[in-house]
């Protein structure tokens, strides 16, 4: 089965929803740690993410590059998305940004919503 396209505006939501996520982490990174380690969680939280979501992916995935450092199964892709995305959630919850983290919540549904094509391919591949 072909790689479904996605509409430029679900991409573009797609990214910025994983900024948010990034910026959740290092925020509830921030709100769960003192002293020096709290600098060196507020960086190295999102920044293990990030790397995370960069090289783990499905070859031909046509929400990335279609590259893939590290190929994985489709409901891998899926669960690491998932998992990052919720715990950008959560974190904001936590560091009591509760209305900051339904929102996100919200918009995490919207897209997942709209790309149900995208999820019926990653978990039939």
């Amino acid at each position: 089965m072909n790689p479904p396209q996605m509409a430029g505006w679900n991409l573009a939501l797609r990214f910025a929803l994983e900024l948010m996520a990034l910026i959740g982490l290092g925020i509830g990174a921030w709100s769960s740690t003192t002293g020096p380690l709290r600098w060196v969680a507020v960086v190295g939280v999102p920044v293990a993410a990030a790397a995370i979501w960069g090289v783990f992916n499905v070859l031909g995935d046509p929400s990335r590059s279609g590259a893939a450092p590290v190929e994985v199964a489709g409901w891998v892709r899926l669960g690491i998305e998932l998992l990052i995305l919720g715990a950008g959630v959560l974190a904001l919850a936590i560091a009591d940004h509760r209305n900051v983290a339904i929102g996100l919540a919200a918009l995490i549904v919207v897209h997942y919503a709209v790309s149900w094509k995208r999820i019926r391919w990653l978990l039939d591949g």
